[in-house]
């Protein structure tokens, strides 16, 4: 409840200015970040730890490991497409199997926080949360460059927290269609953010739980909805960056849509589909070379 109209700051949330229009590599029209969070059972514990006893509950997060990630995986191949994949500490402690695989096949591996907790501000967590996933993804010889915040939420303290740590970008904003650089609360510039679509988020319309029981829309509705999304961000010559699940799109009706929609972005032949990183690297070059013309 609101007590005073002083409680809340009259300032955009985001200090940053509007996108810049940088151009996609090899004069294509568009870009698509390919991204999966792998969560396994983490996604039911962080709600509360007493539902690890639970365990018909956190068997759809255990189909991750078991079935969804090797089928994902195994349509990357066959597409011949690279991803990155936001794994949470936990995921790799419990299942370094899938962390293994991933980096198989030559994916990418990014931060997904340790036990996919909420980093609300102020929360006494999100420094042990990104230690951790450190900790825990580094065991397998990783030190990722790209952050997604569990439940996609951030906090001035987390982004700050980012920059420190030398993270090349972040992947958890919604305001914009083009990645663009943070401006941390001093005024410094932050992280790359490259901000996910939220139609792309396969959670919302192909998952119910006990926990979040809510409708599983079919392939039609929601591949038609993906295609326009695709093709409306062609004309603007944007981007659109997938917030994907194995335990959701590793489902054999999910898998397929996800293969569709995958080969119809695939035939426009203008979309550059890759990893986060590589689209950040893409920014970092651009940006360096508006600079130094800037100052010529």
């Amino acid at each position: 409840m609101i007590r005073s109209y002083d409680d809340v700051p009259v300032r955009p949330s985001n200090m940053a200015g509007p996108a810049p229009e940088f151009p996609w590599p090899q004069g294509l029209r568009a870009a698509m970040m390919l991204s999966f969070d792998i969560d396994a059972e983490s996604a039911i514990t962080s709600k509360d730890p007493a539902h690890a006893d639970k365990l018909v509950s956190m068997s759809y997060g255990g189909y991750e490991a078991r079935v969804g990630l090797p089928k994902v995986l195994e349509l990357l191949r066959e597409l011949e497409l690279k991803a990155t994949f936001f794994t949470t500490g936990w995921a790799a402690d419990a299942y370094p199997g899938m962390v293994e695989s991933v980096l198989r096949d030559g994916h990418e591996i990014g931060h997904h926080g340790y036990h996919h907790l909420l980093p609300d501000p102020g929360a006494p967590h999100i420094e042990s949360e990104l230690a951790r996933g450190f900790e825990a993804l580094a065991r397998f010889g990783v030190r990722p460059v790209g952050y997604r915040a569990p439940y996609g939420e951030s906090c001035d303290e987390l982004r700050t927290a980012l920059k420190r740590e030398g993270m090349l970008y972040s992947s958890s904003w919604r305001d914009d269609v083009r990645p663009y650089r943070q401006v941390l609360p001093n005024g410094a510039a932050g992280v790359i953010e490259i901000p996910p679509t939220s139609s792309y988020d396969d959670w919302m319309h192909g998952m119910s739980t006990r926990f979040g029981a809510r409708p599983i829309f079919p392939k039609e509705h929601v591949l038609s909805m993906w295609r326009d999304e695709l093709d409306e961000t062609r004309a603007w010559g944007a981007m659109v960056t997938t917030v994907l699940h194995p335990l959701v799109s590793g489902r054999p009706m999910r898998l397929r849509l996800l293969r569709h929609f995958l080969q119809y972005a695939i035939e426009c032949r203008d979309v550059w589909i890759t990893t986060g990183e590589q689209i950040a690297r893409h920014f970092e070059t651009c940006e360096q070379e508006h600079a130094a013309g800037a100052r010529t």
